[in-house]
């Protein structure tokens, strides 16, 4: 059933004569950049926004798939302050910061004579708090994935079965997610978080969360691996790791790993 919707999606994407695919490195923008250079080949690209709240890592990686892809690349860089509201991290602050990057995203798009901009959002992320899907509908981007009708579990099984790497990669959200809402963002929280979460996927917690919340991590990995992060020499790796970073207290998160928790106070 899945593969009917696929090729709604490539059908969908020749009819737009050229695209570019806002593009960060993650399941869901790779199978849909995949997608656009399948329908509409040199008359597609990526267009990548780089953040503070976007790890270097994921930065390299996503310039290697689009070589890899054999896609042109355009980026486009941000800072905190080109942001408004971001660093005052209102609830509403994914709003702000997606209306500001996308803005960017298209008008670099339109410079390079990309008629359209197109975004990953799949069917299931209709399903949390996302302000940010507000900006998206307000500047006219398209979401050709939601579009389609493919869920999350449909975007991974397709791009297993297309070969793409990243068909099992964990789901990722910007670093300032990490943070409360009504805490301020700065630069070196950000890098912080960033650092601390590395950590953790060097240890083996690749579905991992490190979310800030003053001096204290709380920490939020699977639940089958409690017992794996609680042997000596792993718990005492992270605790002097966290406060290498300027931590003062680490804390697990007994619920686990789970994708929007700062919302749930919302």
């Amino acid at each position: 059933m899945y593969e009917d919707k696929y090729s709604a999606l490539i059908s969908s994407l020749k009819a737009l004569g050229s695209a570019a695919a806002a593009f960060s490195g993650g399941v869901d923008s790779t199978l849909l950049l995949y997608a656009a250079r399948e329908a509409l080949g040199d008359r597609a690209a990526a267009v990548t926004a780089l953040t503070p709240a976007f790890p270097a890592e994921e930065a390299e990686e996503a310039a290697a798939l689009c070589k890899r892809l054999g896609v042109r690349q355009l980026t486009v860089s941000f800072g905190i302050g080109d942001i408004p509201r971001f660093a005052e991290n209102p609830p509403d602050r994914c709003y702000h910061c997606k209306k500001a990057l996308f803005a960017g995203l298209k008008a670099a798009a339109l410079r390079e004579g990309f008629m359209q901009l197109a975004e990953g959002s799949n069917t299931d992320d209709a399903g949390d708090y996302r302000p940010g899907a507000r900006a998206v509908a307000e500047l006219g981007v398209i979401s050709p994935l939601k579009a389609a009708g493919l869920s999350k579990a449909e975007v991974r099984q397709l791009s297993k079965q297309l070969g793409l790497p990243t068909w099992d990669k964990p789901s990722y959200a910007c670093l300032a997610t990490r943070i409360p809402y009504g805490d301020r963002i700065t630069e070196e929280r950000l890098l912080t978080v960033g650092k601390a979460e590395q950590l953790l996927h060097r240890l083996g917690f690749l579905r991992s969360r490190v979310r800030l919340h003053g001096q204290t991590a709380r920490i939020e990995i699977m639940p089958g691996q409690f017992e794996e992060i609680m042997q000596p020499e792993v718990r005492e790796s992270i605790v002097a790791g966290l406060k290498a970073l300027g931590l003062a207290y680490v804390s697990l998160d007994l619920t686990g790993y789970r994708t929007g928790s700062m919302n749930e106070i919302l």
